[in-house]
């Protein structure tokens, strides 16, 4: 290794700038002051957005050797400045559940709210920061400029906030301030980078808070208790009844329930997102791609399986106390499975694809 590579090895642990200590320990701190207890104060709102602008910072530092190649970046920062302060002052119009005109103050409320599907928006920003500098070279190697056609894009972006403000749908209004962004790079930057910037981008989805998935939840969670009840049949619990997503002893004196909060079920929008990365960052292959992110519903259902038929069986053995003790205690087992089937996935089809690869080049010598 030359001095000049050691120099840009990062002398904490080898990955850790000492800039950057101050920038992680911000992110903690919005982080702790995320939970629904400081819900309410402004200040969490204010810790969060100074660590998301402290993100872009970093991932400027961190982009040294490509910044200076970067074009435009005044043109850029100021257009998007100004941008972001429309969404906070004219962002939110719906003053009857968060006194504030703030789409982000409306979006972090949503996101800390007590009984929140979304705390896994509050990473997302920072995921799609890392993905940048992780595509950080093929960024900087498309041909950029100035590109008009691009204003077309903030149109659209700044029409669906319009929309949304009239209509007093927050949501759409979000999706707009995500829209002209994107729009907004591309007019300082190019059509090439925002083809290539579009997986980044698109990530920007999962900071939407999603609705209408109850349906579809409880659609799985019928599906989880059917398949449950079919095990238990086969042996480990005989006797268990059905009723909806609730299953029950023979004297219905002791239940179960795959509830709305069991980790996985609820989490599924999560796990959808971690899904969609690992299959944009690993595979190329649109296929692949696609098999990744649907892999996120049946995972789902196979932790929440496994959970309860693991419950059951402990209530069987030991008592319906310590069947209790599990399904309160052990919910995080569920997205566990959840997460080592996506690896065990993505293990299969990287060995799928190598394999591929070898028996293409054996035929084309």
């Amino acid at each position: 290794m030359s001095a000049n590579e050691t120099k840009k090895t990062p002398p904490i642990l080898g990955w850790l700038w000492p800039h950057e200590i101050p920038f992680l320990a911000l992110l903690g701190w919005a982080l702790y002051q995320a939970s629904p207890e400081f819900r309410g104060s402004p200040l969490p709102v204010i810790l969060f957005g100074s660590s998301v602008a402290a993100g872009v910072v970093m991932l400027a530092l961190r982009c040294r050797d490509e910044w200076p190649g970067l074009p435009n970046k005044f043109f850029f920062f100021s257009l998007a400045g100004v941008w972001v302060a429309l969404f906070i002052l004219l962002g939110n119009s719906t003053f009857g559940y968060l006194d504030s005109n703030s789409i982000f103050s409306w979006a972090f409320d949503t996101y800390t709210g007590t009984n929140s599907d979304n705390e896994y928006s509050l990473f997302i920003p920072f995921v799609v920061l890392g993905l940048f500098w992780w595509k950080r070279g093929e960024l900087t190697a498309q041909p950029l400029g100035l590109w008009s056609p691009g204003i077309v894009i903030v149109a659209v972006g700044l029409l669906a906030h319009l929309v949304g403000y009239v209509a007093q749908q927050p949501r759409l209004s979000f999706i707009g301030f995500f829209i002209g962004l994107y729009g907004l790079t591309g007019l300082a930057w190019g059509k090439h980078w925002l083809r290539a910037s579009f997986f980044p981008f698109f990530l920007l989805a999962f900071c939407i808070p999603f609705f209408g998935t109850d349906a579809l939840t409880f659609r799985m969670r019928l599906l989880v208790s059917w398949i449950v009840e079919h095990i238990a049949h086969l042996g480990l619990a005989p006797d268990l009844i059905r009723d909806g997503t609730q299953l029950f002893d023979a004297q219905r004196t002791f239940g179960y329930e795959v509830a709305a909060a069991c980790s996985g079920i609820r989490s599924l929008i999560a796990l959808l997102a971690l899904t969609t990365i690992y299959g944009f960052v690993n595979f190329k292959s649109p296929a692949k791609r696609a098999v990744m992110i649907l892999s996120a519903f049946p995972l789902a259902i196979l932790g929440n399986v496994l959970r309860l038929c693991f419950t059951i069986m402990v209530a069987e053995t030991f008592g319906q106390n310590a069947g209790k003790s599990v399904e309160t205690n052990v919910g995080f087992i569920t997205f566990a499975v959840a997460i080592a089937g996506v690896f065990l996935l993505a293990r299969w089809l990287e060995k799928s694809e190598v394999k591929a690869d070898s028996e293409t080049k054996a035929a084309n010598p």
